[in-house]
């Protein structure tokens, strides 16, 4: 609720719209402080937009195909953005309007982008089974690790910590050690595609979501990222493939929640602990 804290209640106001800031499908969106937020879409372009006054701020052009991921630095001074013409570019928000450095090595699509938290570097998974550590100053590639059938769907780093948790076609979801580019622990497999990996902001829980049709399969599940294997919760309602999901910001007097959101046209918000849908 822009403007006001988690816990209000009341009446429930009009939505407020823009104009369209891409030409074409939106395929990825994340926050930037304090009040932006950076898009990529089918257009091939990247927008910085401000979610109050709707105002674009940055638009940015440099993709040959569709834009499939957009992220950006925790100081929110860059963006980065993934495309399926198997590069990526970082675009500086106080620069012009040209990518500042460009990383290509990934022989196919590149569906996955995580920064690390101090910003030195920034770590890419492909549909080429193929992740990729590069140093985000000088562009180079730091190290690159290929494991058969790894179909990278999802990346994202632990804060403070040196791991990356990502998601795959081949129904697993790994955790990355960053140093060594070398996987230091591995969730048992699940039944289905996992389509899209978060990490809460104590670095404590992973959440994954997975894919699924007709009732069957779309939960997420969470992960205690202390303990090897240890499957915390899950969370089933979808009836179709489950996107995304997020921790939702608490309190001391409100319940740990998640949201989790589906090709079935559903935001679905849960009790954390329990599974219980609010």
């Amino acid at each position: 609720r822009a403007g006001g804290s988690v816990g209000q209640t009341g009446p429930i106001r009009a939505v407020q719209q823009h104009g369209p800031v891409h030409t074409d499908a939106v395929t990825s969106v994340a926050a930037l402080i304090p009040d932006l937020c950076v898009s990529g879409g089918r257009d091939k372009s990247v927008a910085v937009c401000s979610w109050r006054s709707g105002a674009t701020l940055h638009r940015f052009l440099g993709h040959q195909r569709e834009v499939t991921k957009v992220t950006s630095a925790l100081d929110s001074s860059r963006v980065f953005s993934a495309s399926r013409d198997k590069t990526v570019m970082m675009w500086e928000l106080h620069g012009t309007s040209e990518p500042s450095q460009h990383f290509a090595g990934h022989d196919l699509v590149v569906t996955g982008l995580a920064v690390s938290p101090d910003a030195s570097q920034l770590c890419t998974g492909s549909r080429d089974n193929t992740m990729c550590k590069w140093d985000i100053e000088t562009g180079e590639r730091l190290g690159q690790a290929t494991i058969s059938r790894n179909l990278v769907t999802h990346l994202c780093w632990v804060p403070g910590e040196p791991y990356v948790v990502q998601t795959s076609e081949d129904k697993t979801v790994r955790v990355w050690d960053s140093r060594e580019l070398q996987v230091a622990q591995a969730f048992p497999a699940g039944r289905h595609i996992q389509t899209c990996c978060t990490v809460s902001a104590d670095g404590r829980h992973c959440l994954s979501t997975s894919s699924g049709c007709a009732g069957e399969g779309g939960e997420a599940t969470l992960w205690d990222l202390r303990q090897t294997r240890n499957r915390v919760q899950e969370y089933r309602g979808h009836f179709q493939t489950t996107t995304s999901c997020v921790f939702l910001p608490g309190g001391p007097a409100l319940t740990p929640s998640i949201a989790t959101c589906s090709y079935d046209s559903t935001v679905k918000v849960w009790e954390r602990d329990t599974g219980g849908r609010g």
